[in-house]
């Protein structure tokens, strides 16, 4: 189908504003242009309470969405290339997450590239969860029902998280949620050639990203990088995809769900006709947002074992 107009709208503003060019010396530009683009999730919902922790040395937030104790446990992990993005960028959006799931939501701040490149932003993430799930009944979580999620870099930190919680025996994880995940470092796809310029997220960019997270002699096709090569993905934790039709990750991201349902892994797997990159978390500016943002939802209750109905 064609562009959405909410897409349209937003990739032509986008479009006409100059953007900084793909240097480490305008990586402060890069990432405060991305504040800006997330300042489009919207206002923060409100939730019973807020509070940052030190995870043994990774800052974590967690948002309970009410003072019940026992509640589902999400450990969201931020996109952004694995090189911009923040915690306090994504607030809107763990909040949405924690209150349409009625879930606790723990969001670690891992360490970024290209100042901390592969594999630093990946043992952030898997320290904070393993944190997460030997403390969850401290906040009011219950680790025996625990999933891991995230968007773009963080569908990618998602995916390799949970094939390490399979490899190390636990976390025990009830569903990986993956939007519109980074699985491969393949930039010759069919979505990359129709989508790699004018959609919110480049082909330019992401060729930058992998440059950040892999600088050094660091080889792309690793599976920690690049999870749609993993040798073997049986056995994983069940998983619910996302992708959007204007991606230059569409392709991969259904080529992960494919490899997942094809190794025996329940998979539902959902395409966003129209839609583009980043339109998940920009809930003030695509009412496609709050529709993925409460199928993930629906999702993570239905694994948890507490969808009504």
């Amino acid at each position: 189908m064609p562009l959405h107009p909410q897409a349209q709208a937003i990739c032509d503003a986008a479009n006409a504003v100059e953007r900084p060019a793909l240097a480490d010396e305008n990586l402060q530009l890069q990432r405060e242009a991305f504040g800006g683009l997330m300042l489009l999730a919207g206002e923060p919902e409100p939730v019973y309470s807020v509070e940052d922790r030190d995870a043994e040395g990774i800052p974590v937030r967690i948002y309970r969405p009410s003072p019940d104790d026992g509640l589902s446990v999400v450990v969201y992990l931020h996109g952004g290339g694995w090189t911009i993005g923040s915690v306090d960028q994504y607030d809107p959006v763990m909040r949405q997450v924690a209150n349409a799931a009625n879930v606790i939501v723990v969001a670690p701040e891992y360490r970024l590239a290209p100042e901390h490149p592969f594999p630093a932003p990946l043992d952030d993430c898997w320290h904070a969860l393993c944190w997460t799930a030997k403390n969850a009944s401290a906040f009011g979580g219950d680790s025996a029902r625990l999933a891991v999620m995230g968007d773009s870099a963080g569908g990618n930190l998602s995916a390799v998280c949970a094939l390490q919680a399979r490899d190390s025996g636990g976390p025990d994880l009830a569903l990986q949620v993956l939007v519109y995940p980074v699985t491969d470092c393949d930039l010759s796809t069919p979505s990359y050639c129709e989508n790699r310029d004018g959609y919110l997220l480049t082909e330019n960019e992401m060729r930058w990203f992998f440059d950040c997270y892999t600088r050094g002699d660091i080889d792309r096709t690793d599976w920690r990088i690049s999870p749609l090569r993993a040798g073997d993905v049986a056995g994983v934790a069940p998983a619910f995809v996302l992708t959007a039709e204007f991606d230059p990750l569409r392709d991969e991201g259904e080529a992960y769900a494919r490899r997942l349902a094809e190794a025996g892994v329940p998979v539902q797997q959902h395409r966003y006709d129209g839609m583009v990159h980043a339109f998940f978390g920009l809930s003030a500016a695509f009412d496609a947002s709050r529709d993925a943002i409460d199928r993930a939802a629906t999702a993570l209750r239905r694994a948890f074992g507490t969808l009504d109905g």
